[in-house]
């Protein structure tokens, strides 16, 4: 796949409290949560995936940081890797417009802001990159810290057995854009795993292991615990999943550093879910999606 790779994803960002965001900024008993996002502007913009190249490598950087927080893992590199097999995956970005309309779009969106990416590393051949030695010492010692004796052996055997490699999948982008773009964006993925492996290339995975973002309601007065998944889509993955462990991130969650803008409720929890998928179950997995988003 080329640089030149696009394809129109026709989606939409916009601020979900609307004209309510005003009179609720009055109310001096309802304060906002810290990474809440409370503007008035409605901003529809038009979306396309290309490949990655290297003008994206800070904007990639910086999505990732929103996934790792203050885990010590060098982003810059990781999204170097990424640019580097840009035959594989997709970068989010606004589609090209011409006249006044861009120039009013460029008044709030900066020139060559990256929205999202979507693409996997290969975990196992890529092991001795000091980005992912770190990424797999991560996930390991959290781990050894918040998952059961069981699951934690099941992740170490798992990204121990080269002879079944593990891809690490990047599904990372703005809030409010709608899980819509996750169908075609996760589609050209695969296709362009398949292609890689048809020309010999490592993407021929057993497993892959997902980083996913909920945000949390504690169960109280007899309520059950309420999980908001930054994307939706990923509470049907998650479901999918092989094994898993969580953990809250809440003291790593600087105003701005987490790269959410959460409307309202201040007792909601930020997490990550470390989750494994069987690889073979990917296609499965987008026609699931596809279904959970249109109601069928």
């Amino acid at each position: 796949m080329s640089a030149n790779k696009k394809k129109n994803l026709n989606a939409m960002e916009e601020d979900p409290a609307g004209d309510e965001s005003e009179s609720s900024s009055e109310d001096d008993d309802d304060e906002p949560h810290p990474d809440a996002y409370t503007g008035n502007e409605e901003v529809e913009i038009d979306f396309e995936g290309r490949a990655p190249s290297d003008p994206d490598c800070h904007g990639i950087s910086q999505l990732l940081q929103r996934v790792f927080l203050r885990a010590p893992i060098n982003t810059v590199q990781m999204a170097d890797l990424i640019i580097g097999q840009n035959y594989v995956g997709s970068v989010i970005c606004q589609c090209e417009l011409d006249g006044a309309e861009s120039d009013m779009d460029d008044d709030m969106v900066e020139e060559g802001t990256i929205f999202g990416i979507t693409t996997v590393i290969n975990m196992t051949a890529k092991k001795d990159i000091a980005c992912i030695e770190q990424l797999r010492g991560y996930i390991i010692q959290r781990a050894e810290k918040h998952a059961t004796d069981a699951v934690l052996t099941h992740f170490r055997d798992v990204l121990g057995n080269e002879g079944r490699p593990v891809g690490f999948l990047i599904n990372e982008r703005f809030i409010n854009i709608p899980a819509q773009i996750s169908i075609p964006l996760l589609e050209n993925l695969h296709k362009e795993v398949q292609t890689a492996k048809q020309k010999g290339m490592k993407f021929n995975f057993s497993y892959f292991i997902m980083i996913v973002k909920i945000y949390r309601k504690e169960a109280r007065k007899g309520k059950p615990v309420e999980d908001t998944y930054t994307n939706a889509e990923e509470e049907v993955i998650c479901a999918k999943a092989v094994n898993s462990f969580e953990y809250s991130v809440v003291d790593e969650c600087d105003v701005g550093m987490s790269g959410d803008w959460l409307e309202g409720d201040a007792t909601l929890t930020p997490y990550r879910k470390v989750i494994l998928l069987d690889a073979k179950e990917l296609p499965q997995l987008i026609d699931d999606i596809r279904n959970y988003i249109t109601g069928v």
